[in-house]
């Protein structure tokens, strides 16, 4: 209900309100009048109605018209029921889960398992996810975490299936540099094996992968989801 409306609402309930000692004044008027001055048909009639039962119809139709006024304006000054907020659409993938200790390398149609790729070196390294899905995808989101040891650096990344289905990211977060491959709305991943890897330098000699990590949360059409997460070897 607007201020306006209110407003309105309130002019109207004050101008209803009775004026209960200017009734009582006419009725004391009618009733001071001689009898003298009335014909016969008034008498009788006025004689159905005594004075107590005016003033009690008076004082009734007052109490009526009180009643009505104050409801409108209890109607005037009742608040607006609070609004409750919009429930937020669940999600198919939560993209915002963080990546979790230990290892689940399968869960529903999802099986996934992460490598450091044979071909890396002293100065280089490349990290790869792999994942295996007996139905197709609607939705995906992989994420790989490499802990930032001495000279890790960004030098790319690459996935086999197409690069125009996904949004790449590739930044440092709390201590990590991530990868995160998001599929794009309407595209999907075929049944089979996919492999996602990101690229990095690093200081000079063996790097330790113990602390580096992955997950992915997935989805297919009309089911639940899905996520798989586990370390590198």
């Amino acid at each position: 209900m607007t201020d306006e409306l209110r407003g309105l609402l309130r002019e109207s309930a004050e101008a209803h309100l009775p004026d209960r000692a200017r009734m009582l004044a006419r009725v004391e008027r009618g009733t001071a009048r001689p009898g003298a001055a009335r014909g016969p048909r008034d008498r009788a009639r006025t004689g159905t109605l005594t004075w107590p039962k005016i003033v009690l119809a008076t004082l009734a139709t007052a109490g009526t018209l009180t009643v009505s006024a104050l409801t409108v304006v209890a109607v005037v000054h009742t608040p607006d029921p609070p609004r409750q907020p919009a429930a937020a659409a669940p999600s198919a993938v939560d993209r915002t889960a963080p990546p979790t200790a230990g290892s689940r390398t399968e869960g529903g149609p999802l099986w996934a398992d992460g490598s450091v790729d044979p071909h890396s070196n002293t100065y280089w390294a490349q990290s790869n996810v792999t994942l295996k899905t007996r139905k197709p995808l609607t939705a995906l989101v992989v994420e790989l975490r490499i802990a930032l040891t001495a000279g890790v650096k960004d030098t790319g990344s690459w996935r086999t299936l197409p690069a125009e289905d996904f949004e790449l990211s590739a930044r440092e977060e709390g201590g990590f540099l991530v990868y995160r491959w998001t599929l794009k709305p309407g595209r999907n991943v075929p049944s089979g094996e996919h492999v996602f890897a990101g690229q990095y330098d690093h200081a000079t000699g063996g790097r330790d992968a113990k602390d580096d990590a992955y997950r992915i949360d997935a989805a297919g059409a009309g089911e639940g989801g899905a996520a798989v997460w586990g370390g590198f070897a």
